[in-house]
């Protein structure tokens, strides 16, 4: 018979997905990023996809992908410059799994998208879902900031403002450019 304490903790479970969707200490920086590429891939996709719930998927996930390996290469030659060595597989790695949050951020937006995409819930129901996935993440991550920062209520409420003001600016070039 299996010992119960093999099986995981709701507990741990709930934080494994936080860290997996809302990322980790060293991959915040690439989560805030990889979540504006969605929601900036989204709305400029939109524009001229309506209709191509797939192609709408396809678009965003390369959007993410090729942002990701740019992100990456640039970052792990500015190391191998600033440590005056040649790149290495390994210092790529590092790099990668650091930053691994930029594509991390993708994945609530994009299992939305595919639920319009599958015809799960309508097409619009799913990009207003994908970008409520964004907007959780920037709020998460205004939290958090206000939390390690020691900001009071002013702070956090003026750092989850900042952080929404971003993601709102992008939703309202989405109506804007699609209306």
């Amino acid at each position: 018979m299996a010992d119960s304490t093999s099986l995981p903790r709701p507990r741990h479970v709930a934080r494994a997905a936080s860290q997996l969707l809302l990322g980790r200490e060293g991959r915040i920086g690439s989560t805030l990023y990889g979540t504006m590429i969605v929601l900036t891939a989204l709305t400029a996709s939109y524009a001229g996809e309506r209709h191509d719930p797939w192609k709408l998927v396809e678009l965003v996930v390369s959007a993410v992908v090729v942002f990701w390996l740019a992100y990456v290469y640039a970052h792990a030659l500015s190391e191998s410059i600033e440590s005056r060595s040649r790149l290495s597989r390994r210092g790529v790695s590092s790099v990668a799994s650091r930053e691994l949050g930029l594509m991390l951020a993708a994945v609530a937006p994009i299992v939305a998208l595919l639920l319009g995409a599958v015809g799960l819930i309508n097409e619009r129901e799913s990009i207003w879902l994908a970008i409520a996935f964004g907007f959780v993440t920037l709020s998460a991550q205004g939290v958090r900031y206000a939390r390690v920062a020691g900001l009071g209520r002013r702070g956090t409420a003026l750092i989850l403002l900042l952080n929404l003001v971003f993601g709102a600016v992008i939703v309202v070039l989405k109506v804007t450019l699609v209306h």
